[in-house]
C-alpha cells in the first residue's frame, strides 16, 4: 500500500539517568504510561554512535490525554555527553519539543507555583519551560486530546527544528511527513523568544500542519500535530550534535508512526533523501525488530541539515503486559483507529514511581 503516516509516535530525549527523568516527566508533563522498556544493545545505529554498537536503557512513555510520547534514552556502555557550546536558537536540530494543554493558564500557574525554569512570560497560548537537564518545551493551547484527564498537559504535538534554509527543510517536512499547510509564516524578532538563549536575533519562522486529517491504528491517540521551521538571521548557526552520538543528551530524534515501509522508502529516495538506517537488516522470521516486548520495522533519514526523522511500522506491542496481551497490527486494517477502549487499556500500564 501507499505510505500512511499516522502523527508523531514520540520524540527521543538522551538523558543521564532514566529514571530520575521519567519521574520529572511523569510529574509534570503525566508521561506515566509505560509502552515498553528495552536495556539491551543498540546495534543498528553505527552510523551515528561512532562505528560501534553501544549498550542502552531506553523506555517508551505516554500520556492518556493524548499527544505523542517520550523516547527517553540513557547510554550504559559509556557516559552520554552534551554540546560543548550554549545551544542557541535556530542552531540546526531540534531546538524545543511542543507539548498540548487543555488549560494553559492554570498549566502556567502551576508550573510557577513549582518553581519550574520558564523562559519569560505567557504568550496569547503558550509559554516555554526548561526540563532538570535543560531541555526546552513549549506548551501549547488546544482541544485535540483524545481523552479528558486532570491533568495539566498532554503530550507531544510537535517540535520546533533549526534549519538553514525553509525551502529546503519543506522538502522532508511537507513533501514526505505531510505537513502542508502553513499556519503563519513570519520574519522579525519575536517577544516570546526573548527569553530562551539566542532568541534576540532576527528569524524567519513558519509553523506547518497537515492539511488532511491523520489515519491509523494510533492517530486518534497521537492527535494534530505542528512542525515549526526557524531560520536564523545574523549568525552562522551550528549543528546541535556536532561531534556528538545519536543518543547523547537532548532531544536526538523525531519520530513518526508509519505504515508501508516499502512505499515510504521509495518516495524518500525519489527527492534525495535514502534511509539511512533499516532495521529490516536484522529482522526475525516474523519479518520483525524485536524491541523488547515490542516489534516492528524502523528507518531512519536525515532531514537537509542533518536532523534525525525516525519512522517506526508497529507490528506488536504490550496492551497489557500483566495478562500477556499483546496486539499484532499486521492483522488490522492499517487505516483503521483503534477502538477507544482498547488505547484506554494502555492507562493499566502506569508506571508506580
Amino acid at each position: 500500500m501507499t505510505k500512511l503516516i499516522s502523527g508523531i509516535q514520540q520524540i527521543g530525549i538522551g538523558v543521564p539517568n532514566v529514571y530520575e527523568a521519567w519521574k520529572w516527566y511523569k510529574e509534570n508533563f503525566g508521561m506515566d504510561i509505560r509502552i515498553f522498556e528495552d536495556d539491551t544493545v543498540a546495534e543498528l545505529m553505527l552510523p551515528y554512535t561512532g562505528g560501534k554498537p553501544h549498550k542502552r536503557h531506553a523506555a517508551l512513555a505516554m500520556n492518556i490525554a493524548g499527544g505523542g510520547g517520550f523516547e527517553i534514552w540513557q547510554y550504559t556502555s559509556r557516559t552520554p555527553v552534551g554540546p560543548n557550546f550554549e545551544i542557541q536558537l535556530g542552531d540546526l536540530g531540534i531546538n524545543i519539543a511542543k507539548i498540548k494543554s487543555p488549560n494553559i493558564k492554570k498549566a502556567f500557574e502551576v508550573f510557577k507555583e513549582r518553581n519550574l525554569d520558564i523562559l519569560g512570560d505567557l504568550y496569547e497560548n503558550h509559554f516555554f519551560v526548561k526540563d532538570l537537564y535543560g531541555n526546552i518545551f513549549q506548551v501549547i493551547q488546544t482541544d485535540d486530546f483524545f481523552k479528558k484527564t486532570d491533568k495539566l498537559t498532554g503530550a507531544i504535538a510537535g517540535a520546533i527544528i533549526g534549519v538553514t534554509n525553509i525551502e529546503d527543510a519543506r522538502k522532508v517536512y511537507s513533501d514526505i511527513l505531510g505537513y502542508d499547510e502553513v499556519v503563519y509564516d513570519k520574519e522579525e524578532k519575536f517577544n516570546d523568544f526573548d527569553h530562551i538563549s539566542g532568541g534576540d536575533k532576527k528569524f524567519r519562522r513558519v509553523l506547518l500542519k497537515s492539511g488532511k486529517k491523520r489515519e491509523g491504528s494510533f492517530s486518534r491517540l497521537l492527535g494534530e500535530t505542528y512542525i515549526e521551521l526557524v531560520q536564523v538571521f545574523d549568525r552562522e548557526p551550528k549543528k546541535i550534535f556536532e561531534g556528538r552520538f545519536w543518543g547523547d543528551l537532548g532531544f536526538i530524534h523525531l519520530c513518526y508512526d508509519i505504515h508501508g515501509m516499502a512505499s515510504l522508502k521509495k518516495d524518500c529516495e525519489s527527492i534525495g533523501f535514502p534511509f539511512t538506517v533499516d532495521s529490516s537488516v536484522k529482522h526475525n522470521k516474523k519479518n520483525s525488530f524485536d524491541m523488547g516486548e515490542a516489534a516492528g520495522h524502523f528507518s531512519y533519514i536525515e532531514d537537509p541539515d542533518g536532523t534525525l526523522i525516525e519512522f517506526v511500522e508497529t507490528h506488536k506491542i504490550p496492551i497489557i503486559k500483566k495478562i500477556g496481551w499483546y496486539l499484532n497490527l499486521k492483522k488490522r486494517n492499517p487505516r483503521k483507529p483503534l477502538p477507544n477502549w482498547m488505547l484506554n487499556a494502555l492507562a493499566l500500564n502506569k508506571v508506580k514511581f
